[in-house]
């Protein structure tokens, strides 16, 4: 990326080095669904959990070091038409003003995620294409640089073997905030669900989150 780039979250998370991370959903269940995220050398470095649709703070996500110190908060903006979510720094406050937010917003043939942070002036922007559910995604920078990359996670230790959508890789170059990547992480699993609507009881997919990225199969 060109020129330095300031941390959205936490300078700490501002590597020199492209890094790659394993990121594991760690329930399939609503009792207790969340992420863990782990360095090249098997390192838990954050973690999420949510407590289900019985929860106080439903629509409200907490991302965590490894120690459990929260680095910042996502919360769905209600009403929203556009599936708006804010991020706060720490654990979130009344009267705080969030430092980003995320918004899906719709066109014909096209959905594209766009995201603003508000902590430098002027207002940074950047845009997220690809495939979520398919664990395939892009992050680019105003510049349209690839800031992050998500992935389907290969086993090499077994020929190969691509492995489930619950194991999954995220690739941060160097300069971008390892954990404002996480955070956008959390946002986009959130919408993927709500990309699912149950009709008489079953689940249908009503609008996958995919934008127009020439590098993806179709």
């Amino acid at each position: 990326m060109k020129g330095k780039v300031a941390a959205i979250v936490e300078e700490a998370f501002v590597y020199k080095e492209e890094t790659n991370f394993t990121v594991l959903k760690t329930s399939l269940f609503f009792s207790s669904d969340g992420f863990n995220a782990y360095d090249s050398k098997g390192q838990l470095v954050f973690r999420v959990d949510t407590y289900g649709p019985d929860s106080s703070n439903q629509g409200e996500l907490v991302l965590m070091d490894a120690s459990g110190r929260c680095l910042f908060t996502v919360r769905r903006k209600r009403p929203s038409l556009h599936h708006r979510w804010d991020g706060y720094l720490a654990e979130r406050m009344e009267g705080q003003k969030p430092i980003f937010s995320v918004l899906r917003s719709s066109m014909i043939g096209r959905s594209i995620v766009t995201v603003e942070v508000y902590n430098n002036n002027p207002v940074e922007e950047y845009q997220i294409e690809g495939s979520f559910e398919q664990r395939s995604c892009t992050f680019f920078n105003a510049e349209k640089e690839c800031v992050a990359e998500i992935g389907r996670k290969v086993d090499i230790n077994c020929d190969n073997l691509v492995l489930g959508k619950d194991v999954f890789s995220l690739n941060v170059k160097p300069g971008f905030d390892a954990a404002f990547a996480m955070g956008l992480i959390l946002v986009l699993d959130q919408i993927n669900a709500d990309d699912y609507v149950k009709v008489n009881d079953n689940q249908v997919d009503v609008e996958p989150i995919v934008a127009d990225d020439p590098h993806l199969s179709p």
